[in-house]
């Protein structure tokens, strides 16, 4: 069975940075491309960024590029997404993904519970 354990969301005031981490199995690690995604409230969940497990080759929404930055430790079976200069339009569910290279939502194979993360104006 797949776990995806997330952790790092809360309240910050726009300008502001946030982590967010997700803990996965070794084997899950090793086998998937993880990723982030998002859903704001009366939104379709989209996606955020991923990393592959070969190589870290990433890959960002075009709107969030150069303010996200998703990376991974392998020793720690731990990918994470370091949010700078976070908007209130960031805010959202943010959950973790891992399953086949895709940018598409309704084909991720396996989802974390989600974290909150807001971001105040």
């Amino acid at each position: 069975q797949v776990q995806l354990v997330e952790s790092g969301g809360g309240l910050v005031e726009a300008g502001g940075s946030l982590r967010l981490s997700c803990a996965a199995s070794r084997r899950t690690f090793m086998s998937y491309v993880m990723g982030w995604f998002r859903q704001a409230p009366g939104k379709e969940r989209e996606f955020v960024a991923r990393i592959t497990w070969s190589g870290g080759s990433t890959r960002y929404a075009d709107s969030l590029k150069g303010r996200f930055t998703i990376s991974r430790d392998d020793a720690k079976n731990t990918v994470y997404l370091q949010m700078n200069s976070l908007k209130p339009e960031d805010t959202a569910v943010y959950y973790c993904a891992a399953g086949r290279l895709t940018t598409d939502w309704r084909l991720i194979d396996y989802w974390g519970q989600g974290t909150q993360v807001t971001v105040s104006s």
